[in-house]
């Protein structure tokens, strides 16, 4: 008993192409927005790091503005992005903010930073 197929012909090949096609999207989008979201986990750590400098060895609150804008070209930040130094409850604070977009096939992405360092209390000898 031999039953016909003809009507399947063909079915698998379609299935596995629409199954690589979204996984060829999914790693391009990773691939593309990845190292974007990585920069800015990093640029965070560098701001904390020079914000709590600043706290400790008694520097403005400028001071560690001009030292992260030294740094945007290590971590992929644009020149425009708006920097605002601030001193708070005898903490330092430095707030970045900025749109990197984000190219996709058909779509731009626009990834949005805005973060504030603050500086540690306990770092703070300027009292």
């Amino acid at each position: 008993m031999q039953t016909q197929r003809s009507t399947e012909c063909g079915s698998a090949n379609l299935k596995f192409l629409i199954v690589m096609v979204i996984i060829g999207s999914c790693a391009y989008a990773g691939y593309a927005y990845v190292p974007v979201a990585y920069q800015a986990h990093t640029f965070k750590d560098m701001m904390q790091h020079y914000v709590d400098v600043a706290s400790a060895q008694g520097k403005p609150p400028s001071w560690a503005g001009e030292q992260i804008m030294k740094n945007f070209g290590e971590y992929g930040v644009p020149l425009n992005a708006l920097i605002t130094p601030n001193k708070r409850d005898n903490r330092i604070e430095v707030r970045i903010q900025y749109v990197k977009p984000v190219e996709f096939p058909g779509y731009t992405y626009n990834y949005e930073f805005d973060y504030t360092a603050r500086s540690t209390a306990l770092l703070d000898f300027s009292k």
